[in-house]
Protein backbone atom coordinates (compact mmCIF):
# COMPACT_ATOMS: atom_id res chain seq x y z
CA UNK A 1 0.00 0.00 0.00
CA UNK A 2 1.49 3.37 -0.95
CA UNK A 3 2.00 6.05 1.66
CA UNK A 4 -0.43 8.95 1.97
CA UNK A 5 0.39 12.66 2.03
CA UNK A 6 0.61 13.84 5.65
CA UNK A 7 -0.37 17.23 7.03
CA UNK A 8 0.87 18.20 10.49
CA UNK A 9 -1.37 20.64 12.32
CA UNK A 10 -0.01 22.09 15.53
CA UNK A 11 -0.71 24.54 18.30
CA UNK A 12 1.51 26.01 21.01
CA UNK A 13 0.01 25.82 24.50
CA UNK A 14 1.57 27.78 27.34
CA UNK A 15 1.32 24.93 29.85
CA UNK A 16 3.86 22.26 30.79
CA UNK A 17 3.74 19.14 28.58
CA UNK A 18 2.77 16.83 31.44
CA UNK A 19 -0.31 18.98 32.20
CA UNK A 20 -1.32 19.13 28.53
CA UNK A 21 -0.85 15.38 28.14
CA UNK A 22 -2.76 14.64 31.35
CA UNK A 23 -5.79 16.60 30.15
CA UNK A 24 -5.68 15.63 26.47
CA UNK A 25 -5.14 11.92 27.15
CA UNK A 26 -8.39 11.49 29.10
CA UNK A 27 -11.15 10.33 26.75
CA UNK A 28 -13.72 11.88 29.10
CA UNK A 29 -12.31 15.31 28.17
CA UNK A 30 -12.66 14.81 24.41
CA UNK A 31 -16.21 16.23 24.20
CA UNK A 32 -14.83 19.47 25.70
CA UNK A 33 -12.33 20.06 22.89
CA UNK A 34 -12.45 17.43 20.12
CA UNK A 35 -15.71 18.34 18.35
CA UNK A 36 -14.78 16.27 15.30
CA UNK A 37 -14.40 13.14 17.37
CA UNK A 38 -16.71 13.36 20.35
CA UNK A 39 -19.95 15.05 21.25
CA UNK A 40 -20.48 12.29 23.82
CA UNK A 41 -18.16 9.42 24.72
CA UNK A 42 -18.35 6.32 26.88
CA UNK A 43 -16.19 3.34 27.68
CA UNK A 44 -17.16 -0.07 26.30
CA UNK A 45 -14.70 -2.75 27.35
CA UNK A 46 -11.24 -2.03 25.93
CA UNK A 47 -12.41 0.82 23.69
CA UNK A 48 -14.52 3.96 23.68
CA UNK A 49 -17.66 4.74 21.70
CA UNK A 50 -18.50 8.24 20.58
CA UNK A 51 -21.27 10.03 18.78
CA UNK A 52 -19.78 12.28 16.10
CA UNK A 53 -21.22 14.56 13.45
CA UNK A 54 -20.78 11.60 11.05
CA UNK A 55 -22.35 8.95 13.31
CA UNK A 56 -21.17 6.48 15.94
CA UNK A 57 -17.44 5.66 16.00
CA UNK A 58 -15.25 3.29 18.00
CA UNK A 59 -12.01 4.74 19.39
CA UNK A 60 -9.01 2.80 20.59
CA UNK A 61 -6.40 4.86 22.43
CA UNK A 62 -2.75 3.95 22.80
CA UNK A 63 -1.51 3.12 26.29
CA UNK A 64 -0.76 5.87 28.78
CA UNK A 65 2.89 6.90 28.55
CA UNK A 66 5.40 9.53 29.62
CA UNK A 67 6.47 10.36 26.05
CA UNK A 68 3.48 12.53 25.13
CA UNK A 69 2.10 10.04 22.60
CA UNK A 70 -1.68 10.45 22.12
CA UNK A 71 -2.12 8.17 19.10
CA UNK A 72 -5.53 6.66 18.57
CA UNK A 73 -7.45 4.65 15.98
CA UNK A 74 -10.97 5.55 15.00
CA UNK A 75 -13.30 3.06 13.32
CA UNK A 76 -15.76 5.08 11.27
CA UNK A 77 -19.45 4.15 10.81
CA UNK A 78 -18.45 2.72 7.39
CA UNK A 79 -16.03 0.31 9.11
CA UNK A 80 -12.93 2.11 7.82
CA UNK A 81 -10.25 2.50 10.49
CA UNK A 82 -8.34 5.78 10.63
CA UNK A 83 -4.99 6.03 12.41
CA UNK A 84 -4.42 9.39 14.08
CA UNK A 85 -0.89 10.17 15.31
CA UNK A 86 -0.83 12.92 17.91
CA UNK A 87 1.94 14.17 20.19
CA UNK A 88 2.57 16.59 23.03
CA UNK A 89 6.18 17.77 23.03
CA UNK A 90 8.05 20.30 25.16
CA UNK A 91 8.41 23.76 23.66
CA UNK A 92 10.37 25.86 26.13
CA UNK A 93 8.25 25.96 29.29
CA UNK A 94 5.14 25.25 27.24
CA UNK A 95 3.99 22.56 24.87
CA UNK A 96 3.49 21.89 21.21
CA UNK A 97 0.55 19.65 20.31
CA UNK A 98 1.02 18.04 16.90
CA UNK A 99 -1.79 16.27 15.07
CA UNK A 100 -1.06 14.40 11.82
CA UNK A 101 -3.85 14.21 9.27
CA UNK A 102 -3.33 11.79 6.39
CA UNK A 103 -4.94 12.43 3.02
CA UNK A 104 -6.57 9.12 2.22
CA UNK A 105 -7.38 7.83 -1.27
CA UNK A 106 -10.40 9.57 -2.71
CA UNK A 107 -10.26 12.49 -0.28
CA UNK A 108 -11.08 15.63 -2.22
CA UNK A 109 -9.32 18.96 -1.76
CA UNK A 110 -12.52 20.29 -0.18
CA UNK A 111 -12.76 17.45 2.36
CA UNK A 112 -9.06 17.76 3.21
CA UNK A 113 -9.40 21.53 3.73
CA UNK A 114 -12.52 21.03 5.88
CA UNK A 115 -10.83 18.36 8.02
CA UNK A 116 -7.71 20.51 8.47
CA UNK A 117 -9.83 23.49 9.50
CA UNK A 118 -11.78 21.29 11.91
CA UNK A 119 -8.60 19.99 13.55
CA UNK A 120 -7.21 23.54 13.82
CA UNK A 121 -10.43 24.61 15.54
CA UNK A 122 -10.30 21.68 17.95
CA UNK A 123 -6.66 22.39 18.83
CA UNK A 124 -7.54 26.08 19.36
CA UNK A 125 -10.28 24.96 21.77
CA UNK A 126 -7.78 22.73 23.61
CA UNK A 127 -5.41 25.71 23.89
CA UNK A 128 -8.18 27.96 25.20
CA UNK A 129 -9.27 25.40 27.79
CA UNK A 130 -5.73 24.82 29.06
CA UNK A 131 -4.59 28.44 29.04
CA UNK A 132 -7.99 29.79 30.11
CA UNK A 133 -7.91 30.92 33.70
CA UNK A 134 -4.39 29.89 34.59
CA UNK A 135 -5.74 27.02 36.68
CA UNK A 136 -6.24 23.34 36.01
CA UNK A 137 -9.17 22.61 33.69
CA UNK A 138 -11.93 20.82 35.54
Amino acid sequence: MPSHPAHNINVTIERPPDEVYEFASKPENFPRWASGLATAIEAEGDHWVSETPNGRVVIRFGPSNDLGVLDHRVTMPSGVEVYIPMRVVANGEGSEVIFTLFRTPGMTDEVLARDMEWVQGDLATLKQLLEGGGSEPA
